[in-house]
């Protein structure tokens, strides 16, 4: 019996994504509806595997993947995310995920996606996979490319609208550090305000509409 961890702050989509997993005789030991209730009930619970939405309030997702692994390098963490851009994927593949799944693959996949990070596996669904890869090949990039780990976080709560003291406390940073962040932000995307910085994350598909 694989045990897990349902981490999405919609409660149909866990509650569909239990019953889904029941039948394949997996074991949901808990459900979180935010990063921040992930990183804290995480010790507590420890599941086989941590199946993380990506868009959430409060952190997000790719936060919380780090500071999960941060906490235990160990951890087992299958992405989940409705982007459909590749940016989310290689960053939270290179975070250390060992998986990610995109919400419009078939319910099956979520079985399949369970089962190979429960064993130590990589997984990557067929459509993700192949987005990265013509990617790769066809030298595509995203502006977001140039941005750091740590730059990438404030700018997706940047282009969702939230205040430089919302993403200080969400990223637990200070705010003069996210203020430090924003200028180099606004200077590698040639953006000079907020309302552009959330029209090129719109335009690479880096937020959901």
């Amino acid at each position: 019996m694989i045990r897990v961890m349902l981490v999405d702050d919609h409660a149909l989509v866990r509650m569909g994504f239990r019953m889904l997993l029941a039948d394949a005789r997996v074991e949901v030991v808990a459900e979180c509806d935010s990063g921040e209730q992930a990183c804290s009930d995480y010790p507590r619970v420890l599941p086989d595997v941590v199946v993380m939405d990506l868009s959430m309030p409060g952190m997000g997702g790719l936060e919380a993947v780090r500071r999960l692994l941060a906490q235990d390098p160990k951890a087992r963490i299958l992405a989940l995310s409705a982007h459909e851009d590749t940016a989310h994927p290689r960053r939270v593949l290179k975070a250390g995920a060992l998986g990610y799944l995109a919400k419009r693959s078939a319910p099956e996949a979520l079985i399949a996606a369970v089962t190979a990070v429960a064993e130590h596996r990589a997984y990557v669904d067929a459509s993700t996979a192949q987005a990265l890869a013509l990617a790769q090949v066809h030298g595509e990039t995203s502006p977001a490319d140039a941005l750091s780990e740590r730059e990438f976080a404030v700018f997706l709560q940047l282009a969702k609208g939230l205040s430089v003291a919302q993403i200080a406390q969400n990223l637990n940073l200070s705010p003069s550090t996210v203020g430090t962040h924003l200028y180099n932000i606004k200077q590698k995307l040639q953006a000079s305000n907020q309302s552009e910085l959330t029209l090129v994350a719109l335009n690479w598909g880096l937020l959901q509409t």
